[in-house]
C-alpha cells in the first residue's frame, strides 16, 4: 500500500511526518512523506529554526511524482497541519490528481485547528478553509474534541452531544470521523475517549489517562487509524488497533519521562500493542 502524507516536519522529535511516517512504515506501507514545514523541532518548545513552504511548491513535488507514472498505484492521501490555506489548495489539488489516477483512492485529513485550553493556533484563514473545503473533500477525518466543536459549530458536553455533532459533520462530506481525546460528562475521571464513526454505527474505545503531554500524538493516531481502516474497511477494527498502539507508544513515553514521544523505542507497539481494549457500539 503506497501513502502520500502531506505535512508538517521537524529535524528534531516527533511530529507531524515525524510522528506519522514511520508507523505507516512500520505497519508495512511505502510512505511518499510531503513537507509542508521544515523545522528544527515542534513549536512547543518556545523556539526554533526553519521555514514554511508554500502552495507551488507541494504540487512543483507532486508533479514530479506523477511523471514517474505512479500516481495510479497511491491508494491514499494523509494530510495533517497546513500551515496556511494556500498550502491547502495544493493539497486538495493533489488529492484530485491521485483521485483522476485512482478512483479507489481515499483522502484522510486531520484538521489541525486548535484543541481544548489552547483554542485556535493555526493562522487566519486555515480553520475556515477546513470546514468549507478539506473536510468537505474528505473520506476519513481525525479531529480532536475542540475540532469536532469547530466543525459542528456546537458544543459536546455529553455523549448525545457528540452523537449530534457527528451527524453535522457526516453532512459535509467525510464518510468516516475519529474524535481523538474526548471528554465527556460520561468519561470517568481516570480515563479517556476515542470514537469512530462511519454513519451508520459509532464504536468506542476507552482507555485509561495518562499524566503526559506530549505533541505529536495526534499525527500518529490519524495515521494509525487511516491505515487500518483502508485495509479492513472497518471503522470498529481500525478503532481498536490505533487506540491500543497510541496507547502503548504514549505509555512506554510516559514511563520514560521523554518530552517526545518514543516512536522508534516504542515500535514494536505499532504491530503488536502491549495491551487492547474493548470496542464498543454507543
Amino acid at each position: 500500500m503506497n501513502i502520500l502524507s502531506i505535512q508538517s516536519h521537524v529535524a528534531y522529535g516527533h511530529v507531524g511526518n515525524a510522528s506519522a511516517t514511520f508507523p505507516m512504515q512500520r505497519l508495512g506501507c511505502e510512505v511518499w512523506p510531503i513537507n509542508t514545514v521544515q523545522f528544527s523541532n515542534h513549536t512547543g518548545y518556545g523556539q526554533w529554526t526553519g521555514r514554511v513552504f508554500d502552495g507551488p511548491m507541494i504540487e512543483e513535488l507532486v508533479d514530479g511524482i506523477a511523471q514517474r507514472g505512479v500516481l495510479g498505484q497511491c491508494d491514499g492521501v494523509l494530510s495533517g497541519y497546513m500551515g496556511s490555506s494556500d498550502i491547502g489548495v495544493a493539497i486538495l489539488s493533489t488529492v484530485e490528481r491521485v483521485r483522476a489516477a485512482n478512483p479507489r483512492a481515499a483522502y484522510c485529513c486531520d484538521p489541525v485547528i486548535g484543541d481544548v485550553g489552547r483554542g485556535v493556533f493555526v493562522r487566519p484563514g486555515v480553520p475556515e478553509f477546513m470546514r468549507e473545503q478539506a473536510v468537505p473533500a474528505a473520506d476519513v477525518i481525525t479531529p480532536n474534541q475542540f475540532e469536532l466543536e469547530y466543525l459542528a459549530e456546537r458544543t459536546c458536553a455529553t455523549l448525545a452531544d457528540v452523537k449530534a455533532a457527528l451527524d453535522i459533520v457526516h453532512t459535509l462530506g467525510p464518510k468516516v470521523v475519529l474524535v481523538t481525546s474526548l471528554l465527556t460528562e460520561e468519561t470517568p475521571g481516570d480515563a479517556i475517549d476515542l470514537l469512530a464513526s462511519d454513519g451508520q454505527a459509532i464504536h468506542r474505545v476507552r482507555t485509561p489517562k495518562l499524566g503526559l503531554s506530549v505533541n505529536g500524538a495526534g499525527d500518529a493516531i490519524a495515521a494509525l487509524f487511516y491505515v487500518h481502516w483502508l485495509r479492513s474497511r472497518s471503522t470498529a477494527h481500525a478503532l481498536g488497533e490505533a487506540a491500543a498502539s497510541i496507547y502503548g507508544l504514549l505509555k512506554r513515553t510516559e514511563e520514560a519521562g521523554s518530552r517526545e514521544i518514543l516512536t522508534v523505542a516504542a515500535q514494536d507497539e505499532f504491530v503488536n500493542p502491549t495491551r487492547r481494549f474493548t470496542v464498543e457500539q454507543v
